[in-house]
């Protein structure tokens, strides 16, 4: 995993490094030889390239300026320009085949005007200057980043607000800098998740790895199917499906046990075999009122097993007279998926800017993982450890992509991993597959039929 700081962390980081070496210029060669690497890797070669440098006054730009020294010493003509000076300019490729932006960095406040570049390339030093390394806002001028060189971890402002669509492909780099032992934010990357995955055993039994779930209604037969079915190949070796209404309001998918649930006492009817299933799911579809809410928290109450929490029931696992009580209360791993609507429902603070500190909080107060989704998913457990994950794009936003993922955190569960390792792992696989869908026109069913490849990719990743 990529530690992930806040820029006073980061600050904090540095402090600890230089006091450890007694000066900074070691990391500033360092980190100015790796901006180089990376921009001689973007010019696909540095000689007789043309390569743009702008330096601000502080640090940042002395990175800029020892990038610039090794391009000359590579055989690049190199042109060194002040940040102050570039306001309005225009470059192109008739001007130069590379600008790096090394004006400002991570302690940056006001705002610049940077020039105007067209139809080059940039590579940004630990940011691109201008966007705020905290939350991701911009006051003012920024360069968009087709790369991004960042040092010792990645900063929080770059995974939120127009952060991600402004720092392009990012590498993180070693330059002896390590962050705190305090550091409690991690980026996720496909290694981990082929880290928590288990292959299965050869001995495996359909049973080793059910999965129990709860989800559809009249009317809302699609979240039960794609929730079963995205179970099914994330690795469940079995599913059996619920709904309410009757036997002929859901068709589950061919490989899915399904029967109707009783008009009530839902809770009796899944308690009676549910210690068979390593996993529950509950909620897509189940429609909203007083009384499934109730039902609701009688099956949570009832079932004490790892349970994934999503759509309908997340509100409804909250009782109006009692808050969390149910939630509190249970002993088995617990994951509510909300988005931020749901995380309002849940009594989590939407107004804070701060995703992560609002996430950590109400993760506290339910004694749950809670996985928030957003273009970058936060996952917090009731500790305080955060995951971050930063797969997937616009294709998943689309009606029923969350039934997806529900599904999928419901077979990581089953397979044994923790909460916080299945929500984010869940997360991860269901961000992948969705990026490797069509640009167009993508549905939900399309994500659900490229899990079983995107879990291969991963788990190949670490054999």
């Amino acid at each position: 995993m990529i530690p992930v700081l806040t820029p006073e962390q980061m600050r904090a980081a540095d402090s600890a490094a230089l006091e450890s070496v007694g000066g900074g210029d070691v990391f500033i060669k360092r980190a100015g030889h790796a901006v180089a690497r990376v921009a001689r890797t973007m010019l696909g070669g540095t000689y007789g390239r043309r390569v743009l440098v702008i330096v601000g006054k502080g640090h940042n730009g002395d990175d800029g300026r020892v990038a610039a020294e090794w391009l000359t010493e590579w055989g690049a003509s190199v042109q060194i320009i002040d940040a102050a000076e570039v306001a309005g300019q225009i470059i192109d490729s008739l001007v130069t085949d590379l600008v790096i932006d090394a004006a400002y960095g991570i302690g940056f406040r006001g705002t610049w005007s940077p020039p105007y570049v067209l139809d080059v390339p940039v590579l940004a030093v630990d940011i691109p200057s201008g966007l705020n390394a905290l939350d991701g806002t911009v006051e003012g001028g920024v360069l968009v980043a087709d790369r991004t060189v960042t040092f010792a971890a990645v900063k929080t402002g770059m995974l939120f607000g127009d952060g991600p669509s402004l720092c392009g492909e990012i590498d993180v780099v070693d330059v002896g800098i390590d962050p705190l032992d305090d550091v409690g934010t991690f980026l996720v990357e496909s290694s981990d998740v082929a880290t928590w995955l288990p292959p299965r055993d050869r001995r495996a039994h359909k049973w080793d790895h059910a999965v129990r779930v709860i989800a559809g209604s009249a009317g809302m037969a699609g979240a039960a199917s794609l929730v079963s079915a995205a179970a099914m190949r994330a690795g469940a070796g079995m599913v059996h499906l619920s709904w309410r209404g009757d036997a002929l309001a859901v068709t589950p998918p061919t490989e899915v046990v399904g029967r109707a649930l009783p008009a009530e006492d839902w809770a009796r009817d899944v308690s009676s075999d549910v210690q068979r299933f390593a996993a529950l799911v509950i909620g897509p579809g189940l429609g909203r009122g007083d009384d499934i809410g109730r039902e609701v928290r009688g099956v949570l109450t009832a079932c004490d097993v790892p349970a994934v929490i999503d759509g309908d029931g997340i509100g409804a696992s909250v009782d109006p007279h009692a808050g969390h009580s149910v939630l509190t209360a249970r002993t088995a791993a617990t994951i509510l998926t909300p988005h931020d609507g749901e995380f309002a429902a849940l009594g989590g603070d939407v107004a804070n800017t701060d995703r992560i500190a609002a996430t950590r909080e109400l993760a506290a107060r339910t004694n749950c993982t809670i996985l928030r989704k957003g273009p970058t998913t936060v996952i917090a457990d009731p500790d305080g450890a955060v995951y971050l994950v930063a797969t997937g794009d616009e294709r998943l936003a689309t009606a029923g992509t969350g039934d997806v993922l529900a599904g999928i955190i419901g077979a990581f569960l089953a397979r044994d991993l923790s909460a916080h390792e299945a929500a984010a792992a869940g997360s991860f696989v269901h961000g992948m597959a969705g990026s490797s869908c069509a640009q167009e026109g993508a549905i939900a069913r399309d994500v659900v039929a490229l899990i079983s490849e995107v879990l291969t990719e991963v788990a190949h990743h670490v054999n």
